[in-house]
C-alpha cells in the first residue's frame, strides 16, 4: 500500500460542558445547561481510539486547545488577574465566557481541510485551517489550530500550511466536515466533493444557519492546487439544514469509492452523483453510491442517531467497516437499515458500535471527532511521531485524564479559577507526554 489514512481524533478538553452555543445543532441546544462529565467524555473518545487500534487502523491524537481563552477575554475588555477576568466575564457576559471556555476543538473534523499529496499540484500534503466564522466560540480556534498543525506536520518538504480564509460570512469555512474525498485506491489521485450551504454572504432562508460558503470551498481548492476536473461542488438541501444537518458529515460519509448518503443530502442530488461518477471514472474508479431513502430513515432519525456521522474505514481485505455511535442502536429505523446494509451486497461488511454519549450530547459523533489525513510512508515518517497512538500511549493518556479531569461540570463552573489552573496543569503535562514543547501561550508566561 503506497499510502495510509490516519485518523487524528481530537482529545476532549477539561472544560467540556453543555452551554448550548451552536444554533442549528439540535443536540447542543437540547442539552443546554445539563451536567457534563469531562472525564467520561475524554475516556469515551480514547476508548474509540483504542478500539480502532485493536482493529488494525492507524490512529493519531490532537491535543485540546487551552481553555478558558484568557487572551480572548482580555481582548474583549476584561482586565485584572486571571481570577478577576473570569469573575467579571461571568458577571457581565456569561455567554462570552462560555464561548471562550468551549471545548469544541475536540471536533477535529472542523480543524482543517486536508488535501493529500496525490491530488495537490505540487505533490505535498496541504492544510487549510477552517475559519469557523459562523459561530463565535468556534471562530476563536483558528489561530491556535493552525499553529498546532504546523507543529505536528512541520517538514516543508512534505507539508504545506495555508492561513485560514478571511473570517467573513462570504468565506465561511467549516473544514473537513463539509468535504469528502473519494479515490480508487490508497495513494491514487482522487475526487474532491465540497459541500456548501450558501453561495455568498447572504444565507438562504432557512430555520438554521447555513455555515459553509461556496466561495470558501472554491478558495480552498485553488490553494491546494486541485485539478478542476476532479472537483464536485454540491449544495446542502435546505430541508436537511432545517432538520439539524449543520455540516455535510451529518448526512453523508465516504471512503474509497463508496459514498453513503441520505436521499435529502443535497439539492439536485442526481446531478451531484453523476458528476462524481464521471470524475471518479476519469481517475480509473467506479462510484459505489449507497442512498438511504427518507421513507426508510427519515431526516429526523438520521440526525438524532448520527447515522451518517459514522466512520467508514477501509480494511486490509478491501472491505469497509462502519463505526457508528450507540445512538444508532436506539433508533429502530436506523438499526433496521444497518442490518439490511450488512446483509446486502455492498463493500460495507462489518459494523462497530461505540459509546460517545458525552460528545453526542454536545452534537458530534465518531466522524466529528476525527480529521482524516492520507499519508505516504515518507510523509508519515515526517510527522511528529508522538501523536501516533499505540496501546501503551492510550493507557498513558487514560491515566492522565483520570488524574486531571473533573467528573462534573456546569456552565457556571467555567468562572472557577481553580478550573483554569487544573486545565493548564493538565495541558502542560500533556505536552510532556506528547513531547510537543511549549505549544500553549500560558507556557510562555
Amino acid at each position: 500500500m503506497s499510502a495510509v489514512e490516519v485518523n487524528f481524533d481530537g482529545l476532549v478538553g477539561p472544560t467540556h460542558n453543555y452551554a448550548g452555543l451552536s444554533p442549528g445543532n439540535l443536540a447542543s441546544q437540547h442539552n443546554r445547561s445539563r451536567v457534563a462529565n469531562p472525564r467520561a467524555a475524554a475516556l469515551q473518545g480514547l476508548a474509540k481510539m483504542r478500539r480502532l487500534l485493536e482493529l488494525g487502523f492507524v490512529q493519531g491524537v490532537l491535543p485540546p486547545l487551552a481553555r478558558p481563552d484568557l487572551g480572548a477575554l482580555r481582548r474583549l475588555g476584561f482586565a485584572g488577574s486571571d481570577a478577576q477576568v473570569l469573575a467579571e466575564a461571568a458577571r457581565q457576559a456569561p455567554q462570552l465566557l462560555a464561548a471562550c471556555a468551549s471545548a469544541s476543538s475536540m471536533w477535529a473534523a472542523n480543524a482543517a481541510t486536508v488535501c493529500p499529496s496525490a491530488d495537490s499540484g505540487d505533490g505535498r500534503v496541504h492544510f487549510t485551517p477552517a475559519n469557523l466564522c459562523s459561530m463565535l466560540h468556534r471562530s476563536l480556534e483558528a489561530p491556535a489550530t493552525a499553529a498546532l498543525l504546523q507543529r505536528l506536520f512541520a517538514d516543508p518538504q512534505h507539508f504545506v500550511h495555508h492561513a485560514p480564509l478571511p473570517a467573513h460570512p462570504a468565506l465561511g469555512d467549516e473544514g473537513a466536515a463539509n468535504h469528502i474525498r473519494l479515490t480508487p485506491r490508497p495513494g491514487a489521485p482522487g475526487v474532491q466533493l465540497f459541500v456548501h450551504g450558501r453561495d455568498g454572504a447572504e444565507a438562504p432562508a432557512t430555520r438554521f444557519p447555513a455555515r459553509q460558503s461556496l466561495q470558501a470551498s472554491r478558495a480552498v481548492a485553488r490553494l491546494h492546487g486541485l485539478d478542476e476536473a476532479a472537483l464536485v461542488f454540491a449544495r446542502q438541501h435546505p430541508a436537511a439544514i432545517d432538520a439539524g444537518v449543520f455540516h455535510n458529515d451529518v448526512i453523508a460519509v465516504g471512503h474509497g469509492e463508496v459514498l453513503l448518503h441520505h436521499e435529502d443530502a443535497w439539492l439536485d442530488g442526481e446531478r451531484v452523483l453523476e458528476a462524481l461518477r464521471s470524475a471518479l471514472a476519469r481517475r480509473g474508479g467506479r462510484l459505489r453510491a449507497l442512498c438511504v431513502p427518507r421513507r426508510q430513515v427519515p431526516l429526523q432519525a438520521a440526525v438524532d442517531s448520527y447515522l451518517f456521522n459514522s466512520q467508514l474505514l477501509g480494511r486490509s481485505d478491501g472491505s469497509l467497516l462502519l463505526l457508528v455511535p450507540e445512538e444508532c442502536r436506539q433508533q429502530p429505523a436506523v438499526w433496521a437499515y444497518l442490518q439490511e446494509l450488512l446483509a446486502a451486497d455492498t463493500p460495507i461488511r462489518a459494523l462497530e458500535v461505540v459509546d460517545l454519549r458525552q460528545s453526542m450530547r454536545n452534537g458530534g459523533g465518531p466522524a466529528c471527532l476525527r480529521l482524516r489525513v492520507e499519508l505516504s510512508m515518507a510523509e508519515r515518517a515526517a510527522l511528529h511521531p508522538e501523536v501516533l497512538l499505540d496501546a501503551e500511549r492510550c493507557t498513558q493518556l487514560e491515566q492522565w485524564v483520570r488524574r486531571h479531569y473533573r467528573d462534573r461540570l456546569l456552565p457556571a463552573d467555567l468562572a472557577d479559577p481553580q478550573l483554569l489552573l487544573e486545565s493548564r496543569t493538565a495541558l502542560d503535562e500533556l505536552t510532556q507526554i506528547l513531547k510537543l514543547g511549549a505549544i500553549y501561550s500560558f507556557q510562555h508566561a
